[in-house]
């Protein structure tokens, strides 16, 4: 039996499942009214999509103008994280994902990356969806620089559609790559089977293999959990 994988509802869904699919996994869409709870029983491994900010509220901040919140999102997959990680859950998050993710772990964010930070970087490049916008680096030993093929294992070419970024990290995480100008590009909880966030769409790769190892990782993880319950 593949190990099941809840994704979350965004907009752009169709890479995230494939991905799922080709890794060996069977995606099972979660949708804003589900029940976290319920809806984590149903589960091996938890996926967090891209999508619209975090309501500033939830780190205890005024929201920057630039934000816009998805607060039915916020409702669920807030609850929702925080169940799987007192589960020990294999969870993997994306863009917006890795953001709920260090929020809900107690973390903020930076609301705005072009007003809040100097850089020649740019760090929302929309189209293609896969082309790369420039380079992240890994933390040697960390568990990303396990998942990432064919690249040095200190550096990784990204794409980038984000505008906020992770900022005072949550207590279980570590920072495992940062973008030149400084932009926290990953963050992990070392002591658990796999959780683990990255700012850029690795989904978006699938046709190319690039971030393959990756979610690979993430569903043996899955796989895992299911053999032993």
């Amino acid at each position: 039996m593949r190990p099941v994988i809840g994704v979350t509802r965004c907009s752009r869904i169709d890479d995230y499942v494939e991905s799922v699919v080709r890794a060996g996994g069977e995606p099972l869409l979660l949708e804003p009214t589900d029940d976290p709870s319920a809806s984590l029983d149903r589960i091996d491994g938890l996926l967090l999509t891209g999508g619209a900010d975090v309501d500033p509220a939830e780190y205890g901040e005024p929201p920057h103008p630039s934000v816009e919140i998805d607060a039915a999102r916020d409702a669920f997959e807030i609850p929702l994280t925080r169940g799987a990680m007192a589960r020990e859950m294999p969870l993997l998050a994306i863009c917006r994902g890795v953001q709920v993710l260090n929020v809900a772990a107690g973390g903020t964010l930076v609301q705005d990356i072009p007003t809040a930070i100097t850089s020649d970087l740019n760090h929302s490049v929309e189209v293609p969806k896969d082309a790369v916008a420039h380079s992240v680096d890994i933390v040697p030993g960390s568990r990303l620089a396990g998942c990432v093929s064919g690249t040095t294992p200190q550096s990784c070419a990204v794409n980038s559609r984000h505008h906020q970024s992770v900022g005072v990290v949550g207590a279980p995480f570590v920072v495992s790559a940062v973008s030149p100008d400084g932009v926290i590009e990953a963050i992990e909880q070392p002591d658990v089977p796999f959780c683990l966030g990255v700012q850029w769409h690795p989904e978006n790769f699938w046709r190319t293999g690039e971030f393959a190892p990756l979610f690979a990782s993430f569903i043996d993880a899955a796989r895992r959990r299911r053999h032993q319950r």
